[in-house]
């Protein structure tokens, strides 16, 4: 049993993963790198760092991946006040609160923008702590943010809540299972191939199906 919950951010609490996508490839314009858009989104989820050799090449990242990131952040932000939660998103957080776990966000982000979105979940007076790309050397699929986000509180074990197959390919590495949503467009067999344990359409239904899951209540 888990005692701690660790939540991605964008793609599951708030609605980001397409303004992301976009992003990116308008930052890859910048450099004359053309990307279908449905290849950019196949690797959402995964930081910077790891995205830009991930679609391009090492000799591109060696190149130009700090000028790209630069370029991504200057073209996210002007979408940011476009972004939403999903609904049911508070809700989520208060109910996993409420059965006994800590709670951690968990985001390949910015720090600025994970602080933007706490605001938009209002999920400040929720969580325990925070992680962004900012905290660690290596994003997802690396499993330095999750073992990050473990750290950040007195917890032992955790369960990890995600969109992306990114999201369970980290935790995987950091022995820790995923319950998946699909709220960032992968399917359901991207999602238990990359290893969640359980994967379910919307935040409403992960709610509705808590008692189901790792989480229907937390260790003592």
């Amino acid at each position: 049993m888990a005692d701690t919950a660790i939540f991605d951010v964008d793609g599951t609490l708030v609605d980001t993963n397409y303004q992301h996508a976009l992003a990116w490839y308008r930052s890859f314009r910048r450099f004359d790198i053309v990307l279908p858009i449905w290849r950019i989104h196949r690797s959402i989820g995964m930081g910077g760092d790891q995205l830009v050799p991930s679609l391009t090449s090492d000799e591109v990242e060696e190149r130009h991946g700090d000028a790209l990131r630069e370029a991504w952040t200057e073209e996210f932000e002007p979408m940011i006040d476009e972004v939403q939660p999903f609904d049911g998103a508070h809700d989520l957080l208060a109910e996993v609160k409420r059965r006994g776990f800590q709670v951690v966000l968990a985001s390949s982000g910015k720090s600025e923008h994970v602080e933007h979105f706490l605001d938009l979940v209002d999920a400040r007076g929720l969580a325990d702590a925070w992680t962004s790309s900012d905290d660690v050397e290596a994003s997802k699929p690396a499993p330095d943010l999750v073992q990050t986000a473990l750290d950040r509180v007195p917890g032992s074990s955790g369960i990890m809540i995600g969109d992306s197959p990114w999201d369970a390919i980290a935790a995987g590495k950091a022995d820790i299972p995923t319950i998946a949503v699909r709220t960032g467009g992968f399917s359901p067999e991207e999602l238990r191939d990359a290893g969640a344990v359980s994967v379910f359409d919307s935040l409403r239904d992960l709610i509705d199906g808590l008692d189901d899951t790792p989480l229907a209540r937390a260790r003592a």
